[in-house]
């Protein structure tokens, strides 16, 4: 009973990194084509740095392409978007500074990128 999704580690781990891969794409989406709008105006460097990496990256992880670079990049991205824009002293707990999906992606790539694409990947053809 406890190794009851033993069997299924690698689909779990592929559609972990299709999954993120995917919600990486709407952030770089809604900052580099507008859609889904925006609740705030961004610095040109978020808008277009941050953006063509989230969406360019997003799109080769969720592929399974260059996978091990592009996730840690995306995981320094996401580290630095969390010092840059969320952390606080006044409110230093990540889920009342709404950093709390900057860490999990930051982690989550840092994951993928240590573990390579998988199956279900380009990389792994």
């Amino acid at each position: 009973m406890m190794n009851f999704m033993g069997s299924y580690k690698e689909q779990t781990y592929a559609l972990l990194r299709i999954v993120s891969g995917f919600l990486f794409i709407w952030h770089g989406s809604q900052k580099l084509l507008g859609f889904p709008p925006a609740a705030w105006e961004m610095p040109w460097h978020i808008q277009y740095i941050a953006g063509g990496i989230e969406l360019v990256g997003g799109a080769l992880i969720m592929i399974g392409l260059l996978t091990r670079p592009v996730a840690f990049l995306a995981s320094g991205l996401m580290a630095v978007a969390y010092w840059m824009a969320h952390f606080s002293t006044e409110k230093f707990l990540p889920i009342m500074n709404g950093g709390d999906a900057a860490i999990l992606y930051s982690f989550v790539f840092l994951f993928i990128s240590a573990r390579g694409a998988g199956i279900w990947s380009i990389d792994n053809r």
